[in-house]
């Protein structure tokens, strides 16, 4: 479902997409989207600003090297007049630049950018002209390498509008062409040949200019609106991470009340139930009420072991949880607890091996969160180790100088797909459901939030049908190394005054009461 939901999804939104481009294309003059014909209007403007300076001085030296051919007054009025018709292209461009975007202004502005650069390809016909007209020698070559050089300027200059380059250039050719083949003779026909290949090739290298413009404003576009929809998903994230906080801290808090106001009639059920049970006040007429009263207590006794570990865990959750530190053996805690489940493990014929390294300092910790770790992996090793089975315990150094707890039974195992499961508050593997004595699923989760505010690790590992192996490490912060002792400071210069009885090494032993 949740596959076919997204697969929807995913057409709706490229059905969206192909309307929203049809539409836009039907609304253009150029075929393009109007966004990119104003961004592609944008970058021809931008380009003729940065290039007005180089393309004035390309104009003035072609200017002045034809006063050699067509005399000083005709080079000086073609030059003034192309300089002017180059002007006005500039004045155009920095109106629309410094103008709001308008989808029919881009319109209007793009005509009248690709007519003035007409008359500007019409005032190059007339240099062409005169030249030829002068006959004098090298004056075809000459415009003819005027040609390619305002060809080239112009098309690099026009990937944002091709037309404007294809409106300047090709009158240049045309009239080129035509003289050529006018004169008659043949290396004329095949400088017409280079001029009409040329205006070909630039026409194609102007196409693929703008195709490459076009692609970098749909790319730049395309991953606007992808950063826009990661800044919508990462907000709607943010916003469900925040009321799914909210709501577990409710939950926590409200586990937190609810448990403290149930433990309150419970303790008295307890008590009753045990004084029955114990026919403190005198023995039961009817036997079978002793019987009740031992089932209500051992009920009593496993709700409230329930509700202690839901408020343990929600306190944990809530952060209200305080660690009570001091300094505890880890090897002492273990022992007690083994001690305590000695003859749970006995009545079920299971084996407790304990290996402890000798001589392990104390830890820096909060007692009864360690003795609750150790009893809760024993309690679960236990519970699902079988009957002649056997559950190590081991305590040692880890590589860091830290400690460590691991607990390994030889039960039927989890399978891998359910350690996440028993990880989780109130998670219990398939194993647990079938196991007849059932928890609440809480006794994993307590431990390896407990570790957590110790500073600690939890790492689970088990084996189908080998095992299951809890590791606990405590880091080298929490090991309380003995102290290096102080050495003893003897004056440098001898005083002939009379020491007092602090500083006379025969009454120090006395006096700190070492020997």
């Amino acid at each position: 479902m949740e596959d076919a939901a997204r697969a929807a999804s995913e057409r709706r939104r490229a059905t969206a997409r192909r309307v929203r481009e049809a539409r836009d294309r039907l609304t253009s003059t150029t075929g393009t989207r109007p966004a990119f014909d104003l961004e592609l209007t944008r970058l021809f403007a931008t380009s003729r600003q940065s290039a007005a300076l180089p393309m004035a001085a390309v104009i003035v030296v072609i200017g002045l090297s034809s006063v050699l051919w067509t005399g000083m007054f005709q080079a000086g009025l073609w030059t003034l007049m192309v300089l002017f018709i180059h002007g006005l292209t500039l004045l155009a461009c920095r109106s629309f630049l410094r103008s709001e975007a308008d989808p029919a202004r881009v319109r209007r502005v793009r005509v009248v950018l690709t007519a003035f650069d007409f008359l500007f390809g019409l005032s190059w016909v007339l240099h062409v002209t005169q030249l030829h007209a002068s006959g004098a020698p090298g004056a075809g070559e000459f415009s003819l390498f005027a040609l390619l050089l305002i060809t080239t300027v112009l098309i690099m200059l026009s990937a944002g509008l091709p037309s404007a380059a294809i409106a300047g250039t090709l009158p240049i050719t045309v009239a080129l062409v035509a003289i050529y083949l006018a004169s008659g003779r043949t290396q004329d026909y095949v400088l017409a040949g280079i001029a009409a290949a040329g205006q070909f090739y630039y026409y194609i290298l102007a196409r693929h200019i703008h195709a490459n413009a076009l692609a970098m404003l749909e790319a730049r576009t395309e991953k606007e609106a992808l950063i826009g929809e990661l800044e919508q998903a990462m907000a709607r994230s943010d916003e469900a991470a925040r009321r799914a906080e909210a709501a577990s801290l409710s939950k926590s808090r409200f586990l937190a009340q609810m448990s403290h106001e149930l433990r309150t009639p419970l303790n008295a059920i307890l008590g009753f139930s045990e004084v029955m049970k114990s026919e403190v006040l005198g023995p039961h007429q009817v036997p079978t009420y002793k019987e009740y009263s031992s089932d209500i207590h051992n009920s009593g006794q496993h709700l409230l072991n329930l509700i202690n570990e839901i408020l343990d865990l929600s306190r944990i959750e809530a952060g209200r949880y305080q660690l009570n530190e001091e300094s505890v053996p880890l090897v002492g805690v273990a022992e007690d607890c083994v001690h305590l489940m000695a003859m749970r493990a006995k009545t079920r014929g299971i084996t407790l091996i304990e290996l402890y390294e000798t001589n392990l300092p104390p830890l820096w910790a909060d007692e009864r969160a360690l003795r609750q770790i150790v009893l809760n992996l024993l309690s679960n090793a236990i519970k699902f180790t079988p009957q002649g089975g056997e559950i190590v315990i081991k305590i040692g150094w880890t590589a860091s100088g830290g400690q460590y707890l691991a607990v390994k039974d030889n039960g039927p195992g989890i399978p891998e797909n359910e350690l996440s499961v028993v990880l989780s508050s109130f998670g219990q593997g398939s194993n647990a459901i079938k196991s007849a004595e059932q928890g609440a699923g809480l006794g994993l989760p307590i431990v390896q939030n407990l570790v957590d505010l110790h500073g600690g690790t939890f790492n689970l590992a088990s084996e189908v049908r080998e095992g299951t192996e809890v590791l606990v490490t405590f880091p080298a912060s929490r090991v309380m190394a003995a102290l290096p002792p102080v050495a003893e400071t003897v004056p440098l210069v001898p005083s002939s005054e009379p020491r007092p009885a602090a500083e006379d090494p025969a009454n120090a032993d006395k006096m700190f009461g070492l020997f």
